[in-house]
């Protein structure tokens, strides 16, 4: 079906080598230049109102939170990657038809210390802080056989934890915040809790309120990753994470490379763990300031290497024997995943290479003509796929013949050897995706249909180096409705269900729009998630850089 839019106007591959060209479905010229979405902003820590324009439904109670990068350098240094910015805190409060608009740099110790000296002095992951010119040159050489403090720029999202907002990223440090102002309250290292070295920032949560999460460990014999459940009771006000537990521990193929990971996927019994080629060189990480490299020059992609999905119980930390195998793929979010008829079906956003990380440099992201085309059209896009993997997979299950017996369903899965199954995925759209550039930062109706069936998806796509238009995707028939105009770049969806909504799309989709070629040109979009048609926004008189992922926090 043809979208509906609502228009106003084979060796391992380093990551910062090798052009996916295979990967191209189609080439553009002649893409805006976006720098203004990835400058320094100033911080707007007390509310301001906003102009509404059109309707926004009186029955939004509530904060669209949002974080992301929002200040690339210090004095005379920069940063070298988007995901090195400073974290600033973004809070959107809906109420009554109206809203206002704050913001605050998160006030961690990389801030802090990088503000005190007006340079950067603590590394990031695509930048290496320089030793202090203030030292003499032994203490200077001394330095680079220190181990790089991992940072608490915790830039990626906002987590809830026992009722708690934080806002992370994907080392041991996190930070509790205040959602009504955005203070900063206190620092919290995962390893004071379990013997992890850091956690996604893309947790799942059960009806319960119990949580899960995955975060690596290092030891003198390797990498394991771990899955992590914290349980949804606070005992006192000051808990944070106590009680928190490895629920079980998975064995990488390789202990000195393992794979880059930076969600996972659940289901109603399962946590399904990814294990790609993205591969992180630990010797490569752990030595790269002795180096004079970054962190980011440790994680390489192997093309060889195929794609394993590990399945854990929930309730016992059972690692089922069976692995599922596809071909080499990269995911950075998944979907939904939900068990039917004795099978687990996985739906995420993927792509046929893993080297994107390097496209988002500052370098690429800043430059414009032809430059700008030739780093875009480098790029492998994200597409939105299923797999199925069978659950009752036994020593007397048939070899060499697809397990699938879903019907209407053209992903396959077949038992190959003992306790391994191959798949093959599932498009879960139409050619019509395609020139939307795929989908990424995909989001559901979550709190009601996370690990259930569901029909329909959201996401932005991506006709440059950032979101250039909202997506709705709808299962039933593959069919797509489009949001776009032309040189405004919307953010993830955020879906808010309606109050007493029936049907799973009755709501409204929430998405700040950022216009780099018009000064203060930010709003808030209001969309009728049903239709896809614009209800209202709300223009905010300040700039914005270009974060990355939210969440809604609904008033009592």
């Amino acid at each position: 079906m043809a979208p509906v839019k609502f228009d106003s106007s084979d060796a391992a591959v380093p990551i910062e080598n090798g052009p996916a060209k295979a990967c191209i479905t189609s080439v553009l010229k002649g893409l805006e230049m976006i720098a203004p979405l990835v400058r320094s902003m100033e911080e707007t820590p007390v509310p301001i109102p906003t102009e509404v324009h059109g309707t926004i439904p009186s029955w939004i109670n509530g904060n669209l939170l949002r974080n992301g990068p929002g200040k690339f350098e210090f004095g005379n240094t920069h940063y070298n990657h988007w995901f090195d910015g400073m974290a600033m805190l973004h809070k959107f409060k809906i109420e009554e038809g109206q809203v206002t608009y704050m913001s605050r740099f998160l006030q961690s110790d990389a801030y802090k210390k990088n503000s005190e000296r007006d340079r950067i002095v603590m590394s990031e992951f695509g930048t290496l802080a320089m030793p202090d010119p203030c030292k003499n040159f032994f203490q200077r050489f001394l330095s680079r056989f220190e181990m790089i403090e991992a940072t608490d720029n915790a830039s990626v999202s906002f987590v809830k934890y026992k009722g708690d907002y934080y806002v992370s990223t994907e080392t041991n440090f996190m930070h509790r915040v205040n959602p009504e102002n955005l203070e900063t309250l206190e620092k919290v290292d995962w390893s004071k809790f379990i013997a992890v070295n850091g956690a996604t920032a893309h947790p799942h949560v059960d009806p319960d309120g119990t949580t899960y999460n995955m975060g690596n460990s290092y030891g003198s014999k390797g990498a394991l990753y771990n899955i992590i459940r914290v349980p949804p009771e606070k005992k006192e006000s000051t808990d944070t994470l106590q009680g928190a537990k490895v629920l079980c521990s998975i064995v990488p193929a390789d202990k000195a490379h393992p794979s880059y990971y930076h969600s996972f996927a659940m289901s109603e019994n399962y946590v399904v763990f990814i294990e790609q080629p993205i591969k992180m060189d630990l010797l490569k990480i752990v030595t790269c300031k002795l180096r004079g490299k970054a962190l980011s020059e440790g994680i390489y992609w192997d093309p060889k290497l195929q794609t394993v999905f590990h399945l854990v119980d929930k309730r016992t930390g059972e690692v089922s024997s069976v692995k599922y195998h596809t071909k080499a793929i990269s995911v950075f979010h998944q979907i939904n995943a939900h068990e039917e008829g004795g099978f687990l079906l996985l739906d995420m956003c993927c792509s046929d290479d893993g080297q994107a990380i390097n496209n988002y440099l500052i370098q690429n992201l800043r430059k414009s003509g032809d430059a700008l085309d030739e780093v875009y059209n480098t790029l492998c896009r994200a597409f939105p796929r299923r797999f199925v993997l069978p659950l009752n997979v036994t020593n007397e299950t048939p070899l060499d013949q697809n397990l699938n017996t879903r019907p209407m369903s053209m992903a396959t899965c077949v038992k190959i050897g003992k306790d391994k199954v191959f798949c093959q995925h599932e498009d879960l759209h139409g050619e019509d995706l395609q020139e939307y550039g795929g989908l990424e930062f995909p989001q559901i109706n979550y709190s009601n249909y996370n690990t259930k069936p569901y029909r329909y998806f959201y996401g932005c796509g991506f006709r440059h180096l950032v979101g250039d238009s909202l997506l709705k995707m709808d299962l039933k028939d593959k069919s797509l409705k489009v949001w776009y105009q032309k040189g405004f770049y919307p953010s993830e969806p955020v879906f808010v269900p309606s109050p007493d909504a029936v049907e799973e799309d009755e709501g409204v989709i929430l998405s700040v729009v950022l216009t780099p070629s018009q000064d203060k040109g930010t709003f808030l979009l209001v969309l009728d998630a049903k239709t896809f048609e614009e209800l209202g926004r709300a223009n905010v008189p300040v700039n914005m850089a270009y974060g990355f992922h939210g969440t809604f926090n609904a008033c009592e």
